[in-house]
């Protein structure tokens, strides 16, 4: 048997195991390598581990000058999605609404130092994600038939969101709701 003061564990290796994204990786050499980097012309962050391209900018800014410039667009969840159809037709890139998860360790890897840096002019506030509801069958919102065991009934008319403020994430937010919009892309092979 292993002595308690063998168990333990660093909070920081803790933490970062917990929330499964390493903020840096070990190179062959040993040396730690950033997660994100800067893309060759400035407008888009990749995540290298995850394989990720995120805009610099939210949607309805443009990255000029070093900086966002613009006001970020404000889209209900349909309207989000139907964008990331229409970029990924003109583009050919394959654009979608990031999961919950993905959001959430952008966020949590931009370090609050870094943040301002790496993706500039980011409200807190509330984003689309594309992660799907689970149990999100189709129901009618006006029945009130409370003879079966309690559940949410509405699900089918509500996504998921993350609070770019706390990093929370919301699985019961209204789809009419006008929230703001990052979408993602995947990184081409190497």
């Amino acid at each position: 048997m292993l002595p308690a003061t063998s168990l333990r564990v660093p909070r920081l290796l803790l933490w970062s195991l917990l929330a499964g994204a390493p903020l840096h990786a070990q190179t062959a050499t040993g040396a730690a390598t950033p997660q994100l980097q800067l893309s060759a012309d400035g407008s888009e962050v990749h995540d290298l581990r995850a394989r990720l391209a995120w805009p610099r900018c939210l949607q309805g800014m443009q990255w000029r000058q070093q900086r966002c410039e613009g006001t970020p667009q404000r889209l209900s969840y349909r309207e989000a999605q139907k964008l990331a159809q229409s970029l990924q037709q003109a583009d050919g890139l394959r654009w979608r609404l990031p999961r919950a998860k993905e959001l959430q360790r952008l966020r949590q890897q931009a370090a609050p130092g870094d943040e301002a840096t790496l993706l500039p002019g980011v409200p807190g506030d509330w984003h689309w994600t594309g992660t799907a509801a689970v149990n999100a069958a189709a129901v009618n919102p006006y029945s009130y038939d409370q003879t079966g065991p309690a559940r949410n009934r509405l699900a089918a008319q509500q996504a998921w969101a993350v609070d770019w403020a706390t990093g929370r994430a919301d699985g019961e937010t209204g789809r009419a709701n006008l929230l703001l919009v990052r979408l993602v892309r995947p990184l081409p092979a190497p």
